[in-house]
């Protein structure tokens, strides 16, 4: 859950703003049309100090996302990742922690084209721990479809995306349930409220395709490359809502989420209705990814307190960055 505490400062428009002074008009186009885009992510603490996870990838996202909608981004993707590092080490924080950066369009015309309004960008960042007070989850599918193409464009993570996840929420809530899952405009399996699925069949791990309107998620991308390295049979392809209830294993991918296990779906429990043995293999092998201990993933970490060089270090010769990532490898949060 997120911390009580507010952090002391926020990065808006390039510099360093006290919290209560990080404001925005009420004219602002975004709060009315909800023309912003956005990341989640997520820092973990590592034996080398609190290293944010896939910054770089997160952070080319958003600026995918913004063309996507046509929204000017005045900086760079180095420019927000040096921001967000600069950010947590500023508010001093040491433990997990969650980041969001967004780009919205500021005050000036409320009219539909916005292409002149001004667009503003901040990263607020503050200590965070799980997303689900939940081990296993209930969730229920959705009577509300997902948004997406040819309606919206569904691989950018766009603000007013989220008024449909919303109304998936809240009646997941209202019906006693944890969370829930979405069917594409076609009928087959989307995604949650704000996470990727998977569900696990004879040995074969299934999840919905880039096409079923879904987020390509950053977490679901690490997933992916996380099986395909331990030579887990992975299937990306439609699933039927009826597939759900056939399933073994299920769970949710998310940054905010990270894995979490789903018990039921529709009230039909998930194979022993408890969080299944693949489902708690990859808890463990994410959970070494992003906290450094899984040595093969240490170019997904970006670290935010760099350790001083020894002499020798200072004198070699400079390393290939670690956060150049091959963009085509990823999926899309």
């Amino acid at each position: 859950m997120m911390s009580t505490t507010k952090p002391q400062f926020v990065w808006m428009n390039g510099e360093f703003v006290e919290w209560e002074r990080a404001k925005v008009p009420i004219l602002t186009h975004a709060l009315h049309y909800g023309t912003a885009v956005f990341e989640g992510i997520r820092a973990y603490k590592t034996d080398g100090g609190l290293c944010v996870f896939r910054l770089i990838e997160h952070m080319r996202r958003l600026k995918t996302s913004a063309h996507a909608y046509v929204i000017d981004l005045p900086y760079s993707e180095n420019d927000l990742c040096q921001a967000t590092t600069a950010l947590l080490a500023k508010n001093e924080i040491h433990d997990p922690a969650y980041i969001r950066p967004i780009a919205f369009k500021a005050e000036g015309v409320l009219k539909l084209d916005y292409r002149k309004v001004p667009t503003w960008v901040a990263i607020a960042a503050f200590p965070y721990d799980k997303y689900f007070e939940k081990e296993g989850l209930d969730v229920c599918v959705s009577s509300w479809r997902k948004t997406c193409e040819p309606s919206v464009v569904s691989l950018a993570k766009a603000s007013g995306h989220y008024i449909n996840a919303v109304l998936g929420k809240v009646e997941a809530a209202q019906n006693g349930f944890d969370e829930a899952v979405f069917l594409d405009h076609r009928g087959f399996v989307s995604e949650g409220s704000g996470q990727n699925i998977f569900i696990v069949k004879d040995e074969t791990v299934l999840t919905p395709p880039l096409y079923a309107g879904i987020l390509g998620g950053i977490t679901r991308d690490s997933v992916c490359t996380i099986l395909r390295d331990r030579e887990l049979t992975l299937q990306e392809r439609d699933i039927a809502r009826g597939e759900l209830y056939a399933c073994e294993e299920a769970f949710f991918t998310g940054t905010a989420a990270e894995i979490s296990p789903i018990i039921s779906i529709d009230r039909r429990k998930i194979g022993e209705g408890r969080p299944g043995p693949l489902t708690r293999l990859l808890q463990k092998l994410y959970f070494e990814a992003v906290s450094g201990k899984d040595k093969r993933y240490e170019h997904w970490l970006t670290p935010v307190y760099p350790r001083t060089p020894t002499k020798a270090a200072a004198a070699a010769p400079a390393a290939v960055s670690p956060h150049k990532t091959d963009w085509t490898r990823l999926q899309g949060p």
